[in-house]
């Protein structure tokens, strides 16, 4: 009986390898995790544009804080030359307020607005590309990812930046910018089914050789440092790590869109002869992704 099992078992494997699914059934491929890094994150446009014009199949996407914001944009069917013009054009004023709170400066309440005119669609169920967005509970710390119903509140949870922003109230936790938890999302974008998981780091000081110029660049070296070393876990999750160089940008350099971009693309096209091992050695990989047929999310991954 155990032979019989056994048998089964290695049936089932085989049969998953040549379909190119996962253990739960779920298709596999390659999935992005696109990391926090506030206006610097806009590198992540040109991760995507490299990925898109050499028809690299992206089968997941994850993302914290920008991340999660660029990922739901993209996911939701906006390509990444519309990222770039967005990204010319946008200004901390268009998704924050200053205001007085004791939880923080601003309210990123305008985010709502930007993303409504960003978005194609409005809820996970309706993305081309799976998405995750990562948060984190500021009353246990713990990491929570969405990978269903609307997409609004999630990515202003995601981008709550400690200090700065005011936190997200959803489903009765009170949630801060996914970072904490979720510096890059690897984990999650591993745990929707990717078998391979491409991560996008974006190292860089807040502190440059003047010294801080305000609180938030005291706040953002504390956590810049914090995540630095304790990077352990989401490197494991990862496959391969792009880190585009954004050391000479500030945190928000909005007006730097076109070099920002111009970053990513450098160090994307730098790490394709390892994508495309990938795609030579996995075959199933190498299939037709969700934005390539104009597909809708199959299915959704319940939130942890």
């Amino acid at each position: 009986m155990k032979r019989l099992g056994k048998i089964i078992r290695s049936v089932q494997a085989f049969g998953r390898e040549v379909s190119g699914r996962g253990d739960d059934g779920r298709e596999a491929g390659i999935g992005i995790a696109l990391g926090g890094g506030f206006a610097r994150g806009i590198a992540h446009i040109g991760v995507l544009k490299v990925l898109e014009e050499e028809n690299i199949p992206i089968r997941y996407i994850s993302g914290t804080s920008v991340g999660a914001l660029i990922g739901a944009a993209y996911c939701s069917g906006v390509t990444s030359k519309e990222l770039e013009e967005i990204a010319l054009r946008v200004r901390f004023k268009h998704f924050a307020r200053w205001t007085l709170s004791r939880y923080g400066f601003a309210s990123n309440q305008r985010m709502i607005g930007f993303l409504n005119s960003v978005l194609k669609v409005k809820t996970f169920e309706e993305l081309q590309i799976p998405l995750a967005v990562t948060a984190t509970d500021f009353s246990t710390g713990e990491g929570v990812v969405f990978h269903s119903g609307p997409l609004v509140d999630p990515v202003r949870a995601s981008c709550a930046y400690p200090g700065m922003f005011l936190p997200v109230k959803i489903r009765g936790r009170l949630l801060v910018d996914g970072m904490l938890a979720h510096a890059v999302p690897t984990v999650p974008v591993r745990a929707m089914g990717a078998d391979r998981v491409l991560a996008v780091h974006l190292r860089a000081t807040w502190v440059h050789q003047d010294g801080p110029r305000h609180l938030f660049d005291v706040i953002g070296q504390c956590f810049a440092i914090a995540q630095e070393m304790n990077c352990g876990v989401w490197r494991q999750a990862a496959d391969l790590v792009i880190e585009p160089d954004v050391s000479g940008y500030k945190y928000d350099d909005f007006e730097r869109a076109t070099d920002m971009v111009r970053a990513g693309e450098t160090a994307t096209r730098a790490a394709l002869p390892e994508i495309r091992k990938w795609l030579e050695t996995h075959p199933a990989a190498s299939g037709v992704s969700h934005r390539q047929a104009g597909l809708p999310q199959t299915a959704a991954v319940p939130a942890e």
